[in-house]
């Protein structure tokens, strides 16, 4: 995947978790609401770059495979 297409991948999550910011997305869920394919490589791909955005401190992880945006 190029670069730009990463960044816009995860502004669609970003932007996801913002206008949801309550909801408690599993990674399976979070890639149906944004329209993306939920074959494994993919859903293991979409749980790095979450992984990523807890350890920066955006989100937070409520439970095992959660994650939900930190308030």
């Amino acid at each position: 995947m190029a670069p730009a297409e990463t960044a816009t991948v995860y502004q669609r999550i970003v932007t996801a978790f913002n206008k949801h910011p309550r909801k408690v997305f599993r990674v399976r869920d979070l890639r149906e609401h944004l329209g993306l394919p939920t074959d494994e490589p993919s859903i293991n791909v979409t749980r790095s770059r979450l992984g990523r955005l807890i350890r920066q401190g955006f989100l937070g992880q409520p439970g095992r495979g959660r994650c939900q945006k930190r308030t």
